[in-house]
């Protein structure tokens, strides 16, 4: 039955390559650190409403404890943003691609992959951090394990948050499986980042969509025409998928259109909307800055995006289901002076304006 009702393969590339906003879904908790389902699902339903494209579910902004057996909410978290989905808009051409994260060694990955693909998710999103000392070979077998189960995103996450350097080699590699339909390139570095984008360039795969994690660096993500291979066009990335993209989602709507529109009219583009795009990028770099805690190694992001949506009436605290996971010193301050002089990156309107229902 869950296969009817999932994305093809072929319908998954398309909407990859045409640009998605897609955010990484935070977890509502109530006072007593236990799932608050009422905003959970107003969650989910912000995010439909936004325009976001798709939505990772069970990533590291939903908080990696839910897997614990005393926590237990990996499958029921799933669930619930995909049934809101649904019945969101129950045509799976419509509404957003359900993505759900994969973690763990190679047994529990596959577990993972299975129960999510089960449940009717379209793609992965695969993490590598768990096997931070296993060679290339091992690796690629780990992830053509899991694209042998559902469509997988690679994912490049920054050393500082726990993943693990993956050189050039490894992803023209990977970039062979036939079931990778994009890559979210997250390692904070630009060497790196360009490591994936020539191993892409190399492979000369046009169905495997460019997505930015790169947090400090998003638009200029999003505008840059990186070296294609011989003869070839420039690539670029086609869209984002952000934990910074779980606020202000509606407006990360607005700019991915922009971004777009730009960098398909290279050339003939005025160049003071370039300018506006950059101008924007410095100060969403400044607002991630606040919110994404890198002065204190990211300790505090988690809190931070939940902060800004404690303020918007979404969620009802900042709780974390890890008692000492807060806001770093200073890091409250930092929020007051990015909200205040950023107001335009925000949703607010829009959700008070919506509020009410989606917490119906």
């Amino acid at each position: 039955m869950a296969g009817s009702e999932q994305v093809t393969l072929s319908a998954l590339r398309r909407a990859f390559l045409d640009g998605l906003v897609i955010p990484a879904h935070p977890l509502a908790l109530n006072a007593s650190r236990k799932l608050d389902e009422r905003r959970q699902i107003a969650l989910t339903r912000y995010y439909c409403d936004a325009g976001a494209g798709g939505l990772a579910v069970a990533v590291h902004t939903t908080q990696f404890e839910i897997r614990t057996p005393e926590v237990g909410l990996f499958e029921p978290v799933l669930e619930l943003a995909l049934a809101t989905l649904r019945e969101w808009r129950p045509d799976p051409a419509g509404r957003p691609i359900a993505i759900a994260g994969v973690v763990g060694p190679t047994a529990q990955a596959v577990r993972e992959a299975e129960l999510a693909r089960g449940l009717g998710y379209d793609a992965a999103l695969l993490s590598l951090a768990a096997l931070r000392d296993a060679s290339n070979t091992a690796l690629l077998h780990h992830c053509r394990a899991i694209a042998g189960i559902i469509p997988l995103i690679g994912f490049y996450l920054q050393p500082a948050v726990g993943g693990r350097v993956l050189d050039r080699a490894f992803w023209r590699e990977f970039f062979e499986i036939e079931r990778v339909i994009a890559i979210k390139v997250a390692p904070f570095d630009r060497y790196r980042t360009l490591d994936v984008v020539n191993a892409l360039a190399e492979s000369g795969r046009s169905d495997i969509a460019l997505y930015t994690g790169n947090d400090d660096a998003i638009v200029a993500d999003l505008l840059t025409p990186f070296p294609g291979g011989p003869g070839s066009a420039p690539l670029h990335f086609h869209g984002g998928l952000l934990g910074q993209w779980a606020v202000g989602t509606r407006r990360a709507v607005e700019l991915l259109t922009r971004c777009r529109a730009a960098t398909a009219a290279a050339g003939t583009t005025d160049t003071s909307e370039l300018r506006s795009l950059l101008a924007s990028g410095a100060e969403l770099t400044d607002l991630n800055a606040a919110l994404f805690d890198p002065a204190h190694c990211f300790a505090g992001c988690i809190a931070g995006i939940h902060e800004v949506l404690r303020r918007q009436g979404l969620l009802d605290g900042r709780w974390c289901l890890n008692p000492q996971e807060d806001l770093s010193p200073g890091q409250m301050e930092e929020i007051d002076r990015v909200l205040a002089r950023y107001p335009h990156l925000m949703d607010d309107e829009f959700i008070a304006e919506r509020l009410e229902g989606w917490l119906r």
